[in-house]
Formats: structure tokens, sequence, C-alpha cells
């Protein structure tokens, strides 16, 4: 593999604003175009802290459906912090992704039980952790070909 610096530079800027537009879309509770940033067949994996996944979610629509049925009317807040690009060719690359995240659900909002998951019924979350990526260019776009969460800390109210 014969990549430049300029071009590891590039491709570590387009992985970074990948992830930028993932949390963004969190926020914003645009799942739709959070699912988008996907490959068509990509995962979603967000595990506990003993590492055991919470739920796995298959491809662009159940993505969205997921995240949108867990998340609800909850504010959304995710950080990102250091990260590390492991420029694998000029189309694939693996990263991972300090972050901290946040849901807090209205008082008047029922909590909910997502089917075919571990996640517990909870009022508030509080994580900390990493976002482990594989992410592959298709037709001179990146898209995440598979995402999984792990969890330093995860605090629930219930």
């Amino acid at each position: 593999m014969n990549i430049t610096a300029l071009e590891q530079l590039k491709i570590t800027d387009d992985i970074r604003t990948v992830m930028a537009k993932y949390v963004r879309n969190a926020d914003y509770k645009n799942f739709v175009e959070l699912a988008n940033l996907f490959t068509e067949s990509g995962t979603f994996t967000p595990q506990d802290v003993a590492g055991n996944a919470l739920i796995t979610m298959n491809g662009r629509n159940e993505i969205a459906g997921k995240i949108t049925e867990s998340v609800g009317q909850a504010t959304a807040i995710h950080h990102l912090f250091s990260y590390e690009v492991e420029v694998q060719s000029f189309d694939k690359v693996h990263a991972v992704f300090a972050m901290e995240d946040r849901l807090i659900r209205p008082e008047n909002e029922e909590s909910v039980t997502l089917t075919d998951s571990n996640v517990p019924t909870f009022r508030t979350l509080h994580g900390f952790g990493h976002y482990h990526g594989d992410f592959v260019k298709i037709e001179n776009t990146w898209y995440i070909e598979k995402l999984v969460q792990t969890r330093l800390k995860l605090d629930f109210t219930y």
C-alpha cells in the first residue's frame, strides 16, 4: 500500500467527519440520516461494561428503527474525544473513538423495553467508552460497515 502522508491525513479527516455526523444525527434524533452513514448491511452493536451485546442491529432500517424506539423523546447528548485511525487501504479503515453519551427521558415519557434486546428499561443513561468502527469507501463516499460501542462505565436510573 503506497498511501502518502497527505492522503492518510485526508482519509483520517474523512472518517472523523463521518463520526461527527453520526453524533450530530444522534443528538438531533435524525436516525434515518444516522443509519444512512452505514453500509446497506452495516451493523451496530452497543455492549455493556462486561462486553456483552445489549443489542445487535443489522442494516440501515433496523438501525434507524431500533434507535428511534430506544431513544423516544429523550434528550440525547453524544461526545467524541480522542481517536485512532488505522488506514488499511484507500477504501478500508479501522478507527477507535473515545466517547461519552447521555440519554435523559422527559418525566412524562414512559420507559420502553426493546424487543430482542438486553437494554434495561431506564429513565436516564450515562455512559463512557469507545466506538470501534470499520469503514469502507464505496463510490467515493465513506460508510460505517461495522460499529461496536464498548463501555468502561454505564450508569442507569430507573
